[in-house]
């Protein structure tokens, strides 16, 4: 099959993604071969060929943001007949044992393992993945529309839980890519203002379209105070920033696997009156589940901009320089 693969993590303009022929995946027990019909493109992928996000292998397929089919199944296998609509997303296993899955929290599990990082991904014609993490997927929807739901969608969904956004509230977004106008679009739903902070034009103008009640520069100040924020931007800077619009009681969650140094921050400014600061690490299966729902209750506008799979360095470099508005998507 056609593959590419991170060759020598570096800049972009290094060129770091290399097409390639591999044999097509044998699934082992528990998991399933899965044709791959599209895949959207994550800056967590950027992050990964230019070595932001260390490789933990070498050649590794990236793509988490999977749209196939199921085309086999391994040993043991029982819930995914072949010719199953299915996704496969960034977490893809977990132990199960640890106090952290027991919990609930199987995204904090210190021997989870994630696709298009601990095991190949999507950029490629087959992928295996173990059945458990495998989401069926609806039939009637484009899978280019469906495959930045995967990573985009959970993820920002999960950001939103973390941003603790009371019911009728005030959420600023900050950046807004892929995950953000999705997020944006859930939140609004619900009943929240949004107002979106980011340094594209075009993307102020898709946030109005799709209904956000301002949209500013990224160091701008909200027309109101924020009761809850998230950063999507892998910005370090906008830390401080976004803390200082939050109102008393505020929360600030920040979405990316990657960010920038954040400058030091001011006690009385930035964090007083009780205000909170959070990160966000991947996702559980539970979230997963919970987002795919409420966008089959509440189908989002998915910007999406398609790629032919053989221009995946192509998708990645426009990534990096911000050519697009929405989600990139690999399609086949």
């Amino acid at each position: 099959m056609d593959a590419w693969v991170v060759a020598r993590p570096g800049p972009i303009t290094s060129r770091p993604l290399e097409r390639t022929r591999l044999p097509v995946p044998a699934p082992g027990p528990g998991e399933v071969l899965v044709k791959v019909e599209a895949c959207a493109v994550c800056r967590t992928d950027l992050h990964l060929a230019e070595g932001d996000l260390p490789p933990r292998r070498p050649g590794t397929v990236p793509g988490h943001e999977v749209v196939g089919r199921v085309a086999a199944g391994g040993p043991d296998t029982v819930r995914l007949a072949p010719g199953t609509r299915v996704g496969v997303a960034w977490l893809r296993s977990t132990c199960g044992r640890c106090r952290y899955c027991r919990r609930g929290a199987e995204n904090l599990c210190p021997a989870s393992t994630y696709t298009g990082w601990d095991a190949d991904g999507g950029y490629a014609g087959y992928l295996t993945a173990p059945e458990d993490y495998v989401y069926p997927l609806p039939e009637d929807a484009p899978a280019e529309k469906l495959a930045p739901l995967l990573c985009a969608g959970i993820i920002g969904y999960r950001a939103l839980l973390r941003c603790d956004l009371p019911a009728g509230g005030r959420l600023g977004i900050y950046g807004f890519g892929a995950s953000a106008h999705l997020t944006a679009q859930i939140a609004i739903a619900q009943g929240a203002t949004v107002h979106v902070l980011t340094r594209s034009a075009g993307a102020r103008e898709l946030a109005v379209t799709l209904g956000a009640a301002s949209a500013g520069g990224a160091a701008d100040s909200p027309p109101e105070p924020l009761d809850a924020a998230i950063l999507f931007a892998p910005a370090g800077e906008l830390v401080p920033v976004a803390l200082a619009a939050l109102d008393r009681g505020g929360t600030l969650a920040v979405a990316g696997i990657h960010l920038s140094d954040i400058p030091a921050l001011d006690y009385r400014r930035h964090l007083f009156q009780e205000r909170t600061l959070r990160s966000v690490t991947a996702n559980t299966r539970a979230d997963g589940r919970g987002y795919l729902e409420l966008a089959a209750a509440y189908p989002p506008h998915v910007a999406t901009v398609a790629y032919p799979f053989d221009a995946a360095d192509r998708a990645l470099d426009d990534l990096a320089a911000g050519r697009f508005e929405g989600a990139a998507v690999l399609v086949r």
